[in-house]
């Protein structure tokens, strides 16, 4: 048998020089069927301000997104996608990731993608817990740029004002986490809005060396998730200089 080593030899050395393949591999939430009941899974995530990074320790699996994209160069952040909310989703220097995330009752799906898209790994999964709070209201804001800080601001119908300083309304309406870093995100929820007009804000708090750094905030504003009459607001505007206080919308809920 003759074997063909000048035809083998480019083959091989081809896929030498091929780059790593990103692997994604999502820890938790696991897909499938699970039953909550008795896991600290709420909305409020504890993190101390001011915060270098999201504070993930001590959460229950349940509300947490965790895992790893190896064999990647940082070419910037990660996508992280939650039922169907796209938001940046910054990697640790060993590609590692970790967010903390309240899930509501019924089908959820995360998704994962590499920075060049390339690459990515999804999960669904359904929690057939029905007692699990679930958020009527959710506004989820993210932003295209490292080493900047953006803040979230939610005034209610009955003049509650929920940001950093005050995290949680007595309306029931929290803030769950301070990113002071980049790429967000900062999820304003509710389980039982007032009704009435909401003002959603967003103040360029500080940039890195680049004082004058733009970067494009995105404001998600999810109403009635998870059922039927869901209803999916997707914004994005420019932020030019720290200071900027923008209105990003007003609305009516329900």
């Amino acid at each position: 048998m003759h074997v063909h080593y000048r035809l083998i030899f480019p083959v091989l050395l081809m896929a030498a020089l091929q780059p790593a393949v990103a692997q994604v591999d999502i820890d938790t939430p696991r897909g499938g069927w699970r039953h909550s009941a008795g896991e600290a899974a709420g909305f409020r995530q504890q993190v101390n301000y001011p915060a270098s990074s999201v504070n993930a320790a001590g959460h229950s699996t349940m509300a947490l997104i965790k895992g790893r994209i190896g064999a990647t160069k940082k070419e910037g952040p990660a996508k992280l996608v939650v039922n169907g909310v796209a938001m940046p989703l910054a990697l640790g220097v060993d590609g590692g990731f970790a967010r903390p995330y309240a899930f509501g009752a019924g089908s959820n799906g995360i998704e994962v993608r590499s920075a060049d898209g390339k690459q990515r790994r999804q999960v669904q999964f359904y929690d057939a817990y029905a007692g699990k709070p679930q958020a009527r209201l959710r506004v989820v804001l993210s932003w295209d740029s490292d080493g900047t800080d953006l803040d979230l601001h939610v005034v209610s119908p009955d003049g509650q004002h929920v940001f950093y300083g005050n995290r949680v309304a007595p309306n029931g309406g929290a803030l769950d986490v301070d990113v002071t870093t980049g790429f967000g995100p900062e999820i304003y929820a509710s389980v039982a809005p007032p009704v009435g007009v909401y003002h959603v804000y967003v103040n360029y708090y500080g940039s890195g060396p680049d004082p004058q750094q733009l970067t494009v905030a995105q404001v998600a504003v999810v109403t009635q998730e998870g059922t039927l009459a869901e209803k999916r607001q997707i914004f994005q505007v420019p932020m030019r200089k720290p200071g900027e206080l923008t209105l990003i919308k007003s609305f009516n809920y329900p």
